[in-house]
């Protein structure tokens, strides 16, 4: 395989001994979208020894915009974004594992899938999340890469147990699900996202290969008006994740309904005490109500107006409503029911 790898090995700051070190990592990725599947395209090509992708959503037509990974056919086949991730990945790449998991990263599961990890990426847009994905990262003292896009903007830090500040010396609390800068006000252009994951990537690998190099600041970026700019990055005193008060990873700010950035209106409902669902079961049961299909990754129905996504860990996402209590009425009826 060294004629595959021969520009990167030809590369200084990596070398044979980086190429080595490359092969032997593994990287947890959680979230399959626009920023997570330009990351996860980068590393694969760059031959990261093994890759998880984590991801809670199916592959849809707001996605073929952004998310390099997905195309139509993924679509018809109703797949979900992790299992193509994981097929396409492995078409690019065969020398190397890739496993995709269809799931919710909350704080009941975090730390089985990010178990071994040498080094886990969070490009998603749940807030919540990268606060359960900087405690478990800060317990178990595993480095990790954020990044964010919105608009024409984005950002990326890298966060590095007891070297560098962590996720919440910088946002204490997650923000409110009210907050009008979003993609559904804002939207958010591909070149955002695309750079974000191009960024992410290469910070991964410098932490991979164990440079000096690798990124002490907080990158902050417009790529429609060009700037680019480092943001100095400080400890917060008192912050209570770098005293190993983990709230989030002990589900203390835990929430049911979680509104999705998807491109369009959508309401994740996650039941804890749900952990399976029979999909022909329940698909069944719905038959009378309304128009129903699945496969083995997921179930649809609708209703009215109103699409649900049911998947087998009983997971729901509903869709066109970002009224939350709204989603969770529809779940307790027709799934919890």
């Amino acid at each position: 395989m060294t004629d595959r790898y021969a520009k990167q090995v030809n590369f200084t700051e990596i070398g044979m001994q980086g190429r080595k070190k490359l092969s032997h990592s593994y990287v947890v990725i959680i979230g399959s979208g626009s920023i997570g599947t330009v990351a996860a395209t980068a590393l694969a090509r760059a031959g990261v020894g093994r890759i998880r992708i984590i991801d809670r959503d199916s592959v849809d037509y707001g996605d073929l915009e952004q998310d390099i990974l997905f195309n139509e056919d993924d679509i018809a086949n109703q797949l979900p974004k992790a299992v193509a991730a994981e097929r396409h990945l492995k078409k690019v790449n065969s020398s190397i594992e890739v496993e995709g998991i269809v799931t919710d990263a909350n704080h009941t599961n975090i730390g089985s899938l990010v178990s071994g990890a040498n080094l886990i990426l969070g490009g998603l847009r749940n807030e919540e999340t990268f606060f359960v994905i900087n405690d478990i990262a800060l317990k178990y003292e595993i480095p990790w890469v954020h990044g964010t896009a919105v608009a024409s903007r984005g950002s990326t830090m890298n966060i590095i147990p007891h070297e560098t500040p962590c996720y919440r010396c910088h946002f204490a609390t997650p923000l409110s699900h009210g907050t009008v800068y979003s993609t559904d006000t804002v939207g958010v252009i591909s070149p955002a996202t695309f750079t974000v994951g191009a960024l992410m990537s290469v910070e991964a690998m410098k932490i991979l290969v164990d440079v000096k190099q690798a990124n002490r600041d907080r990158i902050v970026f417009d790529t429609w008006k060009e700037t680019f700019h480092h943001l100095k990055n400080g400890n917060r005193g008192g912050c209570p994740a770098c005293h190993g008060n983990y709230d989030f990873l002990e589900g203390k700010s835990f929430s049911k309904a979680t509104r999705l950035c998807s491109g369009g209106q959508a309401v994740e409902v996650l039941d804890p005490s749900i952990r399976k669902v029979s999909l022909e079961e329940l698909a069944t049961r719905l038959k009378p109500v309304g128009q129903v299909a699945y496969s083995e990754y997921m179930l649809r129905f609708n209703f009215d107006s109103t699409e649900m996504v049911v998947f087998p860990d009983g997971r729901a996402i509903v869709k066109n409503t970002d009224d939350e209590p709204l989603a969770l009425e529809l779940y307790a009826k027709y799934v919890r029911n």
